[in-house]
């Protein structure tokens, strides 16, 4: 099963990576050929400028992350479990969630 799965898993993750390289670049240049025509005015250049808006709370949630799943791993190394069982993952991702869900009420109560 080993064999079937890592090269489609290969060729699938590179064969993303070209479609989301791609996507990226011909958003700029078409965007790029818009604003250098004058097909954009100067409100709707914002329309472009929205997706680049800097999160001020990004390291936050990253660092809620990875503190969570590091606790995770470190608990699950502490419990005796069978191979086959799926209890890691699940503690990986209820870590993960709640590490979401802690970043989620501080930047809602810091919004507010």
């Amino acid at each position: 099963m080993e064999h079937v799965l890592m090269p489609i898993a290969i060729i699938g993750s590179f064969g993303t990576s070209i479609y989301f390289f791609t996507k990226v670049l011909t958003d700029y240049i078409l965007k790029k050929k818009m604003i250098d025509k004058g097909y954009v005015n100067e409100e709707s250049q914002s329309i472009f400028k929205a997706h680049t808006a800097e999160n001020k709370f990004s390291s936050l949630k990253w660092g809620l992350i990875a503190l969570f799943g590091g606790i995770a791993l470190i608990a699950m190394d502490y419990l005796e479990v069978s191979p086959d069982s799926t209890l890691p993952y699940g503690m990986f991702a209820v870590a993960l969630s709640a590490g979401f869900l802690i970043y989620y009420f501080l930047v809602k109560r810091e919004i507010k």
